[in-house]
């Protein structure tokens, strides 16, 4: 898959403007936001499921969707937890900027990609 084709759904307690920044950062991605879909208030399951249907990798602030006991590698189209404090808007967007950089967005396909303040962690089946 060509990195033009990712499609990105951004978890509610991602911030807005991390799904505004992302879209002008990368244009070519289909990215969307729980409140463009009008998803806030579903569980994680729904999202997930959701996210599978359309081939979306998944970026949460939520530690249960790094969780292989519930979301198993391999089983999934990809997930960012991201894990940086404070959670604000512009250090989510430094954390995704580092990403974007470091991290040819063909890898984040299947994967389960963990980022700090200070590294970022890659696991595939």
């Amino acid at each position: 898959m060509l990195e033009t084709e990712l499609r990105i759904l951004l978890d509610q307690n991602v911030p807005y403007a991390v799904a505004v920044w992302l879209r002008t950062q990368r244009p070519s991605w289909l990215v969307r936001h729980v409140k463009d879909l009008g998803f806030e208030g579903r569980s994680d399951d729904s999202l997930f499921r959701w996210a599978q249907q359309e081939k979306a990798i998944v970026i949460t602030f939520d530690e249960d969707f790094a969780d292989s006991r519930l979301y198993p590698l391999g089983q999934h189209y990809g997930v960012i937890r991201l894990r940086v404090w404070p959670t604000t808007i512009e250090k989510t967007k430094e954390a995704m900027d580092r990403l974007l950089h470091q991290l040819p967005a063909e890898e984040w396909i299947s994967s389960l990609i963990i980022i700090d303040n200070l590294k970022i962690r890659v696991r595939k089946l």
